[in-house]
């Protein structure tokens, strides 16, 4: 675990509806950081949540963070998060549409949803502590309806020679994300990788993967990757 990760998980509360940081947020800090891309910049953490990334942005020397998710509970818990924290971040209501009123950003950071659901499929169900809105996770039958119009909007959040950094499962397909923002104008490549035993919510989605041919049976772990872009 990363030193930043690690102080800005310190003080932080996942409030009531709001889903708590796992390993992918982890992981994107930890890219973040070893690059050291957030120093002297100022970043976007789109999807913000706990608005954990963009304190960690802010503890790695972002010159100004600004953060956004559409969950008014989380606006509300990253406020506070950031708050107790010490960091400055400016959370609003909204997603990266919003974000453009504030741009150009040098940096923008993002945890999607990006795990598949079928609505008409059947579950097991997901233990009751763990916490927030589906949509949280829920990103439609190709993990996608998230990742696809963001790639899209990226470049008009990106100041020129501005970075992108994504993270998200091997379940949302990374070569159709790289090829989304190669097509939006940007240099992409697949930075980081790492496994990670399933958590909650994908083992509660193991049997329909396995049904439709996205997961090996018995297989019960995941490939996360960090791919970076940026505007030339």
């Amino acid at each position: 675990m990363t030193t930043a990760y690690s102080e800005s998980c310190d003080s932080l509360i996942a409030a009531d509806g709001v889903y708590a940081p796992q390993d992918d947020s982890q992981f994107l800090i930890h890219v973040m950081e070893k690059a050291d891309l957030a120093r002297g910049r100022r970043v976007a953490d789109l999807c913000t949540g706990t608005g954990v990334v963009g304190i960690a942005a802010g503890m790695q020397g972002a010159s100004q963070v600004t953060a956004f998710d559409v969950c008014s509970r989380s606006v509300r818990c990253a406020r506070m998060n950031a708050s107790n924290a010490g960091v400055d971040v400016d959370v609003h209501l909204g997603s990266w549409a919003r974000a453009t009123e504030f741009g150009p950003f040098d940096l923008v950071v993002c945890n999607p949803p990006y795990v598949p659901h079928d609505p008409d499929a059947s579950y097991a169900p997901i233990p009751p502590d763990i916490r927030g809105s589906a949509r949280a996770w829920d990103a439609g039958y190709d993990g996608r309806l998230v990742l696809d119009p963001l790639c899209a909007a990226v470049p008009d959040l990106l100041a020129p020679g501005g970075t992108f950094l994504v993270v998200h499962s091997e379940f949302a397909v990374p070569r159709e994300t790289l090829a989304a923002l190669a097509s939006a104008g940007l240099d992409a490549e697949v930075v980081a990788y790492q496994w990670i035993p399933f958590g909650s919510v994908l083992n509660s989605r193991a049997g329909w993967l396995e049904d439709t041919g996205r997961l090996e049976p018995g297989r019960r772990e995941e490939e996360l990757v960090v791919i970076r872009a940026e505007r030339p």
